[in-house]
């Protein structure tokens, strides 16, 4: 018999064995080629080059992240499998097999493996290529005809890239078989990954463990300036340390503390999956932490994206505030504007209010808060109320006093400055200090191009003189549909006007958001990695617990030669299975408040009911996954009823 043929019926008669690994590959390969496709068609051109080129860039950041995620299953998916099959490939040295043989063997069968994985990946990837576009595009409200187009070169980009990934760790395994010594391939499959440790060595780990995870969420949740950035990626590296530490340390010493508590082990045949438990984590725990982390992955992916998409709404809408605005130097042009407008619609509100321009020469070294231009946009307290009330605007700010301003800013996509009060800022040789920041859109989509500032009424009357005073008319029409028909009217007042300055702004409705409509691409594709995170982790524990089953076949046996019924295991299994998926569950739970919470704080925006739907789709994917475990670990382990 040729090694090929040997190795064709073992792939054959252990094909159960491999069935976990290609459908979890298969699945990878299947969302990279869809990400890919995406890239290489053209569905993103009716947004327009600008939109286009930031839509092509934040597929390819997905699919990079999804590449780097590939790798590191593929070698995760491939390592369980070898050591699950060296026990039976180190019988074939009893055969009189040498080890490169047993690596060719092994090279052989990874090569049909990684060949059928390539196939059904790729395959099931085109025929979902259009699902997968038309999804996407849906969520992200582009309207284009889509076609059943699928380019080579992200199939063969793919398929180059898997194997390229596969045959590095295929490799990496033939290499661990060739040094394996008999004894160590016949008892690989029950080698821990976790060496046993002395309790000291767990209560170390426990408490660096909880220590760097408060740590962590300390940083996460911390407001303040330009270092919230690198606050945010510190929590992240703390964070990751922290939750391995946590159940590579606290949790196994958490339940060997119950196994050796006599009372509540021989409680309801709880001997029969705490000790079992306590060997899984000392085996697993690698695998439980990987799991939790890819869960606060996909929670804060999908926070994020639902944060930019409502932002997104919130810019447009922002931006809409009036259909028209006019800037001049002129204070009587309010009446004319509204008569022409009049003309042909009807308008729904107008207001007026007066800008101070200050133009500040003076070197500021002891201002906390950097000013480039050296130019601000004052605004007073009482016109602003009284702009606010016309418009239907919210006006919830405290009256000032002469130091204090409030800084009347636009709306940002990020904002890595959570900290929006206590600091000054000099203006004219005088130090203000800011009190609040408020987003509402007072001035509309002249806001998001001036650094606008709001002082009480006397210091306005203070500064006029040291400034130019310049005055903004602002109007919204009912028929938003109709605001083409008052342009040409206002731009012949604008033309015709005699001062220093007058100018149309902005009109509302004039492709208002064009310029960040690929943020919506940015939302479907949060909403795409959430979902693929959340197969990930659960593709990793039900693998895990996949292979797990055949290594218990012989205790199992055994147990039932004792005497222990089919509901009594099935009761143990079922306990010691839920433990594997609830534990990174919890940790998870815990984690994504705070990552969450870190979200609101730079977007100023309640997500937490964003994180109740999202732990709750974890919950139920979970405990499906979880009810098939429990069934295919039955399956698996022999058990059967007597």
């Amino acid at each position: 018999m040729s090694m090929f043929q040997l190795a064709w019926g073992n792939v054959k008669s252990s094909f159960k064995h491999y069935i976990s690994l290609v459908l979890s590959l298969s699945f990878t390969i299947l969302i990279f080629l869809n990400f890919q496709n995406l890239v290489y068609s053209e569905a993103f051109a009716v947004m327009g080059e600008h939109n286009k080129s930031y839509s092509d860039m934040l597929v390819q950041t997905v699919s990079a992240v999804l590449g780097v995620f590939m790798v590191f299953f593929t070698g995760y998916a491939t390592n369980v499998f070898l050591n699950r099959r060296k026990k039976e490939i180190g019988i074939y040295v009893f055969m009189g097999l040498t080890n490169q043989k047993i690596g060719k063997l092994y090279m052989i069968e990874m090569a049909m493996v990684g060949i059928v994985t390539v196939a059904v990946g790729i395959g099931f990837g085109i025929l979902t290529t259009k699902l997968f576009q038309m999804i996407v595009l849906s969520m992200s409200e582009i309207t284009v005809d889509i076609g059943f187009h699928v380019h080579i070169k992200p199939v063969l980009i793919t398929a180059a890239f898997y194997l390229a990934v596969y045959l590095f760790f295929a490799c990496g395994g033939y290499i661990s078989i060739v040094r394996s010594s008999v004894l160590k391939l016949v008892s690989a499959s029950r080698q821990n990954e976790y060496v046993r440790q002395p309790i000291v060595i767990l209560m170390l780990k426990a408490a660096a463990g909880i220590g760097i995870l408060a740590a962590g969420y300390w940083l996460a949740v911390k407001k303040g300036g330009q270092e919230v950035l690198e606050n945010a990626l510190l929590a992240v590296i703390l964070v990751i340390i922290g939750i391995y530490f946590l159940f590579g340390g606290f949790l196994p010493m958490i339940f060997q503390g119950l196994a050796r508590n006599k009372a509540f082990l021989y409680r309801n045949e709880r001997n029969l999956w705490v000790n079992q438990l306590v060997f899984r984590m000392k085996k697993n725990y690698r695998s439980y932490a990987m799991v939790c982390i890819l869960m606060l992955c996909s929670v804060t992916a999908l926070a994020a994206s639902l944060a930019l998409r409502g932002r997104y709404e919130n810019i447009v809408h922002f931006r809409n505030t009036y259909t028209y605005q006019l800037l001049s130097s002129r204070s009587d042009l309010d009446q004319d504007a509204r008569r022409l407008i009049e003309q042909e619609n009807e308008l729904a509100y107008g207001t007026s209010i007066s800008l101070l321009m200050i133009q500040d020469q003076e070197e500021d070294g002891a201002a906390q808060r950097e000013q480039p231009d050296k130019q601000f946009v004052l605004l007073s307290w009482t016109q602003v109320k009284q702009l606010a009330k016309e418009a239907g605007l919210a006006f919830e700010l405290d009256q000032l006093q002469d130091t204090e301003i409030i800084e009347a800013e636009h709306l940002y996509l990020l904002s890595l400055i959570t900290e929006k009060s206590g600091f000054s800022v000099r203006i004219l040789g005088k130090d203000y200090r800011q009190a609040a920041a408020v987003n509402e859109p007072y001035l509309g989509y002249l806001q998001e191009s001036m650094s606008l500032y709001i002082v009480n009424e006397a210091e306005y009357d203070r500064l006029r003189p040291l400034g130019q005073e310049l005055y903004a008319y602002n109007y919204k029409i009912k028929d938003a549909d109709n605001y083409k028909a008052s342009i040409k009217a206002l731009d012949q007042l604008v033309s015709s006007a005699e001062d220093e300055y007058t100018a149309r702004i902005v009109t509302g409705a004039d492709d208002v958001g064009k310029d960040v409509a690929w943020i919506k691409v940015l939302y479907s594709l949060g909403v795409f990695m959430f979902m693929v995170f959340i197969m990930a982790g659960g593709s990793i524990l039900f693998m895990k617990l996949y292979n797990d089953a055949f290594e218990d076949q012989e205790r199992y046996a055994v147990l039932q030669k004792l005497g222990c019924s089919y509901p009594t295991l099935k009761h143990a299994i079922g306990r010691e299975l839920l433990a594997a998926y609830a534990l990174p569950f919890a940790v998870m739970a815990v984690s994504s408040y705070f990552s969450v919470h870190a979200l609101e704080n730079m977007m100023y925006v309640s997500l937490a009911g964003v994180r109740l739907v999202s732990l709750g789709v974890i919950f139920l994917f979970f405990l499906f996954c979880y009810w098939i475990s429990v069934r295919i670990y039955l399956i698996n382990t022999n058990i059967r009823r007597m």
